[in-house]
C-alpha cells in the first residue's frame, strides 16, 4: 500500500512541476513586437551566473534586426530577418541559411520576456 501512495505522490508532484514549467504559447506576432533589450543570458536555468548582454532585438513588420551586437571592442548591427510564430514558439530565420532558430516564451509580461532556445539556452529581455 505504501508503494502505490508513493507512486501517486510522485505522479502527482510531476504533474505539478510539468505546469509551474509550461512555457507561454503565443498566438500572434503582435504579441512580441517591439524593441527588447536583451539584459542576460544563461545556458540553462541551472547557471549560477548570467551572461551580461548589451544587444537589443526589435521586431516590428514580421521582422526582427538585432542591435548593438559587441564584437571585439566595437558593435555591429545585423540586418533583419524574418520572424514568425509557429506552433506558439517563437521562429526566427538564420542569416544565408534557410534554418531558423526556434525560441519557447517561458515567460512573457508587458515588460519582461524570457526565452528558451533549443539547446537550452535562457534570454532575458526587458521591454524598452
Amino acid at each position: 500500500m505504501k508503494k502505490i501512495n508513493i507512486a501517486a505522490i510522485c505522479l502527482g508532484l510531476s504533474i505539478f512541476a510539468t505546469a509551474i514549467y509550461a512555457d507561454v504559447t503565443i498566438k500572434a506576432k503582435e504579441e512580441v513586437e517591439g524593441t527588447w533589450k536583451l539584459q542576460s543570458a544563461k545556458n540553462s536555468l541551472t547557471d549560477k551566473q548570467a551572461i551580461d548582454r548589451e544587444d537589443t532585438w526589435v521586431f516590428k513588420d514580421g521582422k526582427v534586426t538585432i542591435l548593438h551586437i559587441p564584437r571585439e571592442g566595437t558593435y555591429y548591427d545585423q540586418a533583419p530577418v524574418a520572424y514568425e510564430i509557429e506552433d506558439g514558439k517563437l521562429k526566427i530565420s538564420i542569416i544565408g541559411s534557410s534554418r531558423s532558430e526556434v525560441f519557447a516564451v517561458v515567460e512573457k509580461t508587458d515588460s519582461s520576456m524570457t526565452l528558451k532556445g533549443k539547446f537550452g539556452g535562457y534570454y532575458y529581455f526587458i521591454k524598452k
